[in-house]
């Protein structure tokens, strides 16, 4: 897939972007494939379906989650950027921090993220526990976006601290899902999941390897 073909299936899918955005996705995903032969950044096995499997998969949620005008946004485990960097570019209006732990990414990522010129887009080095115990940020999110991060439950208990009351997690999530399902409504029995399979107009990728998004919010929150 090339840039040509992305905005293609995004405008099939209603996902607009404008000529500098389009711009904006490939220098970071020329950047990224570069920055990727030195830092494992993204999965090298799969580098070569950057545009359909990581830029693309992280827009998809611009499908099915209606993000408020101006929405206070944190990118949980961010690694190389996904799904923050490609959210950022293309609703430009959002706030969105971009947190990762190990020093290393951190300092690509907050590289790649300057180069956007987007000045709600933002880099935070440190473990997401950390970012959760600090007043700062608590309960200062509408979105928390995990991709690829951890556990179902584990993303709970990390996100339901900095997100506001009527906030929601968007966890990307693929293959089967139940024990993850089972285990977080045990742990939070006021869970409420709804699971979007992921099915792009162009993209038939992401619904034969049983791709999702799932919103979860709590209900007392909802």
């Amino acid at each position: 897939m090339d840039l040509a073909r992305l905005w293609t299936i995004c405008a099939a899918n209603g996902i607009v972007l404008e000529p500098h955005q389009l711009k904006a996705l490939e220098r970071y995903a020329r950047e990224l494939t570069y920055w990727n032969q030195r830092v494992n950044l993204v999965s090298r096995k799969d580098i070569e379906y950057l545009y359909e499997r990581h830029l693309l998969h992280a827009l998809a949620a611009l499908k099915y989650v209606s993000i408020p005008q101006k929405a206070r946004c944190v990118d949980i485990g961010t690694g190389g950027g996904l799904p923050g960097i490609p959210l950022a570019i293309a609703r430009p209006d959002i706030h969105m921090l971009l947190v990762e732990a190990v020093a290393k990414k951190a300092r690509l990522v907050a590289l790649f993220a300057a180069h956007t010129g987007l000045a709600h887009l933002q880099v935070k080095r440190a473990r997401i526990e950390e970012l959760s115990a600090d007043p700062t940020y608590q309960h200062a999110f509408d979105f928390a976006f995990a991709r690829a991060v951890a556990p179902l439950v584990t993303l709970l208990q990390w996100s339901q601290p900095l997100l506001k009351p009527s906030g929601a997690l968007v966890a990307y999530k693929g293959g089967d899902i139940e024990e993850e399902l089972r285990t977080a409504y045990a742990a939070f029995p006021q869970l409420n999941v709804t699971i979007h399979t992921i099915q792009l107009h162009g993209a038939p990728w992401f619904e034969q390897n049983h791709k999702r998004i799932l919103v979860c919010r709590l209900s007392s929150s909802a």
